[in-house]
């Protein structure tokens, strides 16, 4: 048997021993554990993944798995965090690659230092107690996004960068930067070369939408360890819930309400001009066939917008919402040209109903608004108001109703015939878990 295949065998069999103890201790990783095979990589000098496989050196892991098998369990959720939360796929965006490596390490870890679990626990040291302290101070929720751009705001110098690094990183990002750009092989070392070994497998990754839906699935097996006694995954759960989350597309969500019908305008789809050239060369003047005067369009025609004007609703996030929905509702061709749309302000009763019929009344109420309430939240007056505007034909073809919100308040019970969402802020303090399952929850 040549050498290489005997350290393959080794290190297959040591992240193999690895994985069953994380299997029987974290078992809410298990969907994660088996999308990742091993690649023994002599590019490396440590460990890494490149989202297909774990991409070891063989005395690396042979060293670490004797002197330290703890690290090696802690370097192998380590290197799970980065792909359930997908650090890799958005490398390629940031300006600055190793300020972006970082962000993602200091993600990782601080979530694996509230779990609970002997087989990777170890004390926090005061250290990195401190920046995990004040990166929450500046960020909130300790995403890698969030910390890349407290980071960016207060660059560290050199040195401070250096310590962080060393205190945070297990594994070698060099993996992602060759899926970003594309190379199919990273290359063959001398050693390698002088073994007979063959060129490295080619670095592939699974989509980020395949990583997505696992930890999707991790974070349904974490809820239900999470009722267990005894078992604590820490900030898990709730980071990956503010992961998954993701922007929704206005414009996209409007064509849900949108309703067809004729406006004015010429319809270049339905208008034939070989006809019209031949008929103007024939007779002069005189083509066979003239312009449709009036075209379908599919667009918005009515729409609710509620607004929680609730003491737990700042101004400036409802101030914020109605601008970015002013502004979508202003671009393209999204209405026609005669609306209606009713804005409500609500808290625990209706505070006022605005009615909009036209986008610069739209502009004029956006730049002018001011909040009506304060009290607590109550969603239920909204929808018994719409229900009443629709008994009376004030709204004759109702499709869709936007509420945004904390999600701190009194949900319906009932679901409506029209399709209703609830709109939180993507960096907000919200609690989005009592949504009913018969409305939508959207992200802006």
């Amino acid at each position: 048997m040549q050498q290489r295949e005997v350290l393959e065998q080794t290190g297959e069999k040591i992240l193999t021993n690895i994985k069953t103890q994380l299997y029987v201790s974290m078992r809410f990783f298990g969907s994660a554990l088996d999308m990742l095979r091993y690649e023994m990589d002599l590019s490396t000098t440590t460990i890494g993944t490149d989202a297909v496989s774990i991409r070891y050196n063989p005395n690396f892991l042979l060293r670490t798995f004797v002197e330290d098998p703890k690290t090696l369990c802690r370097t192998y959720v380590h290197i799970l965090m980065h792909c359930i939360f997908r650090h890799m796929f958005t490398a390629k965006e940031k300006e600055d690659p190793e300020l972006w490596d970082l962000a993602c390490d200091i993600a990782a870890e601080s979530v694996i230092d509230t779990m609970e679990y002997p087989i990777i626990q170890d004390p926090v040291r005061e250290y990195r107690a401190g920046i995990c302290d004040s990166l929450r101070e500046k960020a909130g929720v300790l995403t890698a996004e969030r910390i890349y751009q407290a980071l960016l705001s207060e660059r560290p110098d050199y040195s401070e960068q250096c310590r962080m690094a060393a205190e945070f990183r297990l594994d070698d990002h060099s993996f992602w930067q060759r899926m970003e750009s594309g190379n199919d092989t990273p290359p063959q070392l001398p050693e390698e070369k002088a073994k007979g070994a063959p060129p490295h497998a080619r670095i592939r990754n699974l989509t980020e939408e395949e990583w997505k839906k696992i930890a999707g699935r991790v974070k349904a097996e974490v809820t239900n360890v999470g009722r267990e006694a005894g078992k604590n995954p820490g900030s898990l759960s709730w980071t990956l819930d503010f992961a998954l989350r993701r922007r929704t597309d206005y414009r996209e969500f409007l064509r849900r309400f949108t309703v067809v019908r004729e406006e004015a305008g010429i319809d270049m789809d339905s208008f034939d001009y070989a006809y019209y050239t031949y008929g103007m060369q024939l007779y002069g003047n005189m083509p066979l066939i003239e312009e449709n005067e009036f075209r379908e369009a599919k667009k918005v025609e009515e729409l609710v917008i509620a607004i929680d004007t609730s003491e737990s609703v700042s101004n400036g996030l409802v101030q914020k919402f109605l601008n970015e929905t002013a502004d979508l509702l202003f671009s393209g061709d999204s209405f026609f040209h005669k609306v209606e749309i009713h804005i409500l302000q609500c808290d625990d009763r209706i505070r006022q109903d605005t009615k909009i019929t036209d986008v610069e009344q739209m502009r004029r109420y956006a730049d002018g608004f001011e909040v009506l309430g304060g009290g607590g939240t109550d969603y239920r007056p909204v929808f018994a108001y719409v229900e009443e505007l629709e008994r009376r034909h004030v709204l004759k073809n109702l499709r869709g109703l936007l509420y945004f919100t904390d999600g701190y308040g009194v949900y319906p019970k009932r679901a409506t015939p029209y399709d209703t969402a609830f709109v939180f802020r993507k960096d907000g303090d919200n609690d989005d878990t009592r949504v009913p399952g018969w409305a939508l929850k959207l992200y802006v």
